[in-house]
């Protein structure tokens, strides 16, 4: 191979590398998640919970054990955080950490969440979701954040 050659070979991996890195499906969940923390941002509930499958199997992992079902999770977001009170919700944002297809239909979404609130303190933490391709988009179907 040419000396010539080697010098372009690099820049041409380059150029195929972030196109494997950034696949569709990650720019989609991605703005699924950026949805949902809108939704909480306007106080919204049933937008923040829009992301979640409404399949009966859906499930998060909390302290307490494992909820199944969006109505269970709906309540025990209402119960824990006033949704009429931004001053008490925060704001919240998303940051991607990792992200993974599993196969055609099925993602892995490893990220960090942060509420930000008005007095200038913050909760943060990890959240591992994973995602199912459904008819109406990606949607969470298991929440394991703490």
């Amino acid at each position: 191979m040419s000396k010539l050659a080697w010098i372009g070979l690099p820049a041409a991996i380059a150029l195929v590398a972030p196109a494997v890195a950034h696949p569709p499906e990650k720019h989609a969940v991605e703005a699924a998640m950026t949805a949902s923390a809108a939704g909480w941002n306007k106080g919204d509930v049933n937008a923040f919970m829009a992301v979640y499958s409404d399949g009966p199997q859906t499930s998060f992992v909390t302290k307490e054990g494992l909820l199944r079902g969006k109505a269970a999770m709906i309540t025990r977001y209402k119960a824990r955080y006033s949704f009429d009170d931004p001053a008490k919700r925060g704001v919240l944002t998303f940051k991607t950490l990792d992200f993974r297809l599993l196969d055609a239909t099925h993602a892995l979404y490893i990220g960090q969440y942060l509420l930000t609130y008005p007095n200038g303190k913050t909760a943060t933490g990890p959240t591992s979701l994973i995602f199912a391709k459904e008819a109406g988009g990606w949607k969470i179907i298991a929440d394991h954040s703490s």
